[in-house]
């Protein structure tokens, strides 16, 4: 019998079984003929399509075939904030700042304040606190690389001008039974979680308001939040605006073995905030795939799949493939015992996050460059 997995865009449970989720979702594999495509067309691969990490699409093929004829698209996507941004976090961004650079895309994040404020009962999720952590992000965000003149940012309470129009169009098209089915809400839910989707959807189709006419759209996102843009993508096509494209991520797991990495959860998670020491301290009690012993790990090996440190590297912290390989195989063939694997890699991520915070220094008080006005 199937294990069963539960994926929402509020919970992931169990060990999702990708394949399944596909067919549930409706959404369709990246073929290897797409993965040549978007090569070639950007002179390059992503490593997170190589490994098959970005796994699904919606209108791929469509996205492509106007970018060739010169209708160029942009990217959008964003964050809920309700706490520090983890490394897991970074996915959908990471992809963005790529899409920009080796297509030219213009990118629009939205960063949703009051998302997290409608959804959870959490009294420290105030509004000021979720809006206080929407400009954290923001400034996390734009560190990665994203080009100011390329970039736009909105915080929905801050930029309510601009989306609440839109969003009210998108509305008169969505009823609640629609709603109540897509996410489960009941009776009880409060009507701003209701209307929250309508605010979402703009991002599908605001170049093509602000340019007067059709302009494709991209969302690089974590397959849990398909089931918004299932709404949109209907509704916006009726407004006469082009459906989106959707490419969607696997879930980075966490250190703990957990099938997604959750922010909630502090030791199983690695935060753009932590400092070095505490990056030490979570990955040295990191999930690895090894043997329970030294000498069982170098007589029989152990299971990179299972391991959350090889993991790490394949997601996020190795994007050179010969270089994943040997660490990969040196779990497997037993040679890396998990001492100096774990060591390894929390070098590799505060390398990476002393990086980040240079560039965060950097960019303090030149944030206004990236927000939508």
């Amino acid at each position: 019998m199937p294990e069963e997995f539960n994926v929402t865009p509020y919970e992931v449970e169990g060990k999702v079984n990708y394949e399944r989720l596909t067919e549930q979702f409706g959404i369709n594999p990246i073929t290897e003929d797409m993965e040549k495509r978007i090569a070639r067309l950007a002179g390059e691969p992503h490593y997170l399509i190589r490994r098959k990490i970005y796994f699904a699409q919606r209108e791929l093929n469509w996205l492509l075939d106007e970018y060739e004829k010169g209708n160029k698209f942009y990217v959008y996507t964003g964050i809920a904030p309700s706490g520090s941004m983890t490394v897991a976090h970074l996915l959908p961004f990471v992809m963005a700042q790529w899409l920009q650079e080796k297509f030219g895309a213009d990118v629009y994040i939205q960063i949703p304040d009051e998302e997290k404020f409608l959804n959870k009962k959490d009294p420290k999720l105030t509004l000021d606190y979720t809006n206080g952590l929407a400009h954290q992000d923001a400034l996390d965000i734009v560190a990665l690389g994203f080009k100011p003149k390329k970039t736009k940012i909105y915080i929905d309470t801050e930029n309510a001008g601009v989306l609440y129009k839109q969003a009210v169009r998108v509305a008169k098209r969505v009823t609640f039974s629609m709603i109540k089915d897509a996410f489960g809400f009941s009776n009880e839910t409060n009507i701003g979680a209701i209307f929250y989707t309508s605010t979402q959807a703009v991002g599908t189709f605001i170049k093509s308001v602000e340019e007067g006419r059709k302009v494709p759209c991209l969302i690089p996102l974590g397959v849990d939040q398909d089931v918004h843009f299932r709404i949109a993508r209907d509704v916006v096509e009726k407004m006469g605006y082009y459906k989106p494209a959707i490419i969607h991520s696997k879930f980075m797991p966490g250190l703990k073995g957990e099938p997604k990495m959750s922010s909630s959860d502090p030791n199983g998670a690695i935060y753009l905030s932590d400092p070095p020491e505490t990056v030490e301290r979570k990955v040295n009690k990191a999930i690895t795939g090894q043997q329970s012993t030294a000498e069982l790990q170098k007589k029989y090996g152990g299971d990179p799949e299972k391991c959350s440190v090889c993991q790490y590297y394949k997601y996020l912290f190795e994007p050179d493939d010969k270089k994943l390989k040997k660490i990969l195989d040196a779990e497997r063939d037993g040679t890396m015992l998990a001492g100096e694997h774990k060591a390894a890699l929390a070098e590799r991520i505060n390398e990476f996050l002393e990086k980040h915070r240079k560039e965060k220094e950097r960019l303090k008080g030149k944030m206004e460059e990236f927000m939508l006005g």
